[in-house]
C-alpha cells in the first residue's frame, strides 16, 4: 500500500499556534485541497473524538482526517523493553487500521494522526533528558547507547508522509553521541532509505504470520514487504530489529509462526542476521476496543476476544485490559522461544511476554 492509497486527507483539524508555525504550514502544503478547521484542543474535537457515529466510518476517519496540534508534556519517560526511555512523540493515531491497535483506547471513536508541529521543542527535550542521564555505563538488552523510542502512540513510516518530523528526528540522532532512536513499523516508507541515519536510528519491522496480518493488519504493508525491506533497509544505514506482536493464539498458530520463521532465514542476508534482534508480545486486547471493532470489522473479534482463554489485568498505564491466562501466556512464550530456536536459531531474542 502506498501513501496515495492510506491517505486522503480532506479535513485538517488544527489549534491555532500549530495552524501559524512553519511545521503546520509545510503539512498544509502537502493537503492543498483539504478544509482546514480551528479547534481548541487536539485531543478534544467532538466531530472526532467520542463519536459513536465514527465506528461505522473507522477507515474512512482515518483516511480523510488529520490533526495539527502542540505537544505539551515533554517528558520522557523509561522503558527498559524496547528502548531505555519513551521519547515525547511527534505525532499520536494511525491512518491504518490494525484491529488489535491500543492507540483508540484513550481517543474514543476515532485515531486519525495528529501531528505535533513542535518538534524542535520535543528533540530539544530529548537532548537535555540524555545531557543529565550521562553514558551509558554498560551495554543491556536494549542496546550500547540509550535507546529512546520515538513513537509509542504512532507510527513513524506513516507520520514521514505526513510531516518532515521523522527526518527531523532521524538527523537529529545522527549527531546525538551516546543515544539510538528507534521505532516500531507495520508500513514501508521507502523515503526513509534517503535519510542517511548511520546506525543511529533502529527500525523494528513488525511481522505476523500472513494469514494472521490479512485478518489484523489492515492499511499496512503487507509480510512479503516488510521482510523484503530488511536488507535494503540495513544497506541505507539502519540497524534493523523484528518484532513478532502481537502473537495471537488460535487454531494453527505455531504451525504459522514456524513457516515465518523459516522464511526469514531463507530471505534474510548474513548481514541482517548477523545484527538482528527480536522481541516477542502476546496480545493483549480490551473490552473498550473489542466494543468498537464488532461495529466495523467483526471477523477479527472471532480471534481477537477469546473469554476462556483471556483474564482481565491492569496494565502500565491504567487501563484495564484483558490478556491471556498467565498458565497459557508461560506456555505460549515457552513455546515461541522453542520455534524461534528450532527455525531461526540465528535470532537473539531481546525479550518475550
Amino acid at each position: 500500500m502506498d501513501g496515495l492509497d492510506l491517505l486522503d486527507i480532506r479535513t485538517v483539524w488544527a489549534e491555532p499556534a500549530s495552524l501559524c508555525s512553519m511545521r503546520g504550514q509545510e503539512v498544509l502544503a502537502r493537503f492543498p485541497d483539504a478544509e482546514v478547521r480551528e479547534v481548541d484542543s487536539h485531543w478534544a474535537i467532538p466531530e472526532l473524538h467520542g463519536n459513536a457515529g465514527n465506528v461505522s466510518r473507522w477507515v474512512r476517519v482515518k483516511a480523510e482526517n488529520l490533526v495539527l496540534g502542540e505537544k505539551k508534556s515533554l517528558a520522557v519517560r523509561p522503558n527498559g523493553r524496547s528502548a531505555d526511555f519513551i521519547a515525547p512523540s511527534s505525532a499520536n493515531g494511525c491512518a491504518m487500521a490494525c484491529a488489535y491497535c491500543y492507540v483508540p483506547r484513550r481517543k474514543g471513536y476515532a485515531n486519525p494522526i495528529t501531528v505535533f508541529t513542535n518538534v524542535d521543542a520535543i528533540l530539544r527535550a530529548v537532548t537535555r533528558h540524555l545531557a543529565r542521564t550521562g553514558p551509558k555505563p554498560e551495554p543491556n538488552q536494549c542496546g550500547t547507547a540509550w535507546v529512546y523510542d520515538l513513537g509509542e502512540n504512532s507510527d513513524c513510516s506513516v507520520d514521514a508522509l505526513v510531516s518532515d518530523a521523522v527526518a527531523d528526528a532521524v538527523a537529529h540522532f545522527r549527531g546525538l553521541a551516546g543515544a539510538q532512536a528507534s521505532f516500531a513499523t507495520k508500513y514501508v516508507n521507502r523515503a526513509l532509505l534517503d535519510l542517511d541515519p548511520q546506525g543511529s536510528t533502529r527500525v523494528r519491522f513488525s511481522l505476523m504470520p500472513p494469514e494472521d496480518a490479512q485478518l489484523l493488519d489492515l492499511r499496512t504493508s503487507s509480510i512479503d514487504e516488510r521482510i523484503g525491506a530488511v536488507d535494503d533497509f540495513l544497506t541505507a544505514g539502519y540497524e534493523v530489529h523484528l518484532n513478532f506482536s502481537p502473537v495471537v493464539l488460535r487454531e494453527g498458530w505455531q504451525r504459522r509462526w514456524a513457516t515465518l520463521l523459516d522464511e526469514l532465514t531463507d530471505r534474510l542476508s548474513p548481514a541482517a542476521k548477523a545484527q538482528a534482534a527480536c522481541e516477542v508480545i502476546l496480545l493483549t486486547h480490551n473490552e473498550g476496543l473489542h466494543e468498537v471493532n464488532l461495529g466495523w470489522h467483526p471477523k477479527a473479534e472471532d480471534v481477537l476476544w477469546r473469554p476462556e482463554a483471556q483474564e482481565r489485568k491492569t496494565s502500565q498505564n491504567g487501563q484495564d485490559n484483558v490478556r491471556y491466562r498467565v498458565d497459557v501466556k508461560r506456555r505460549a512464550v515457552a513455546r515461541m522461544r522453542e520455534l524461534i530456536g528450532v527455525h531461526a536459531p540465528w535470532l537473539t531474542v531481546r525479550y518475550a511476554f
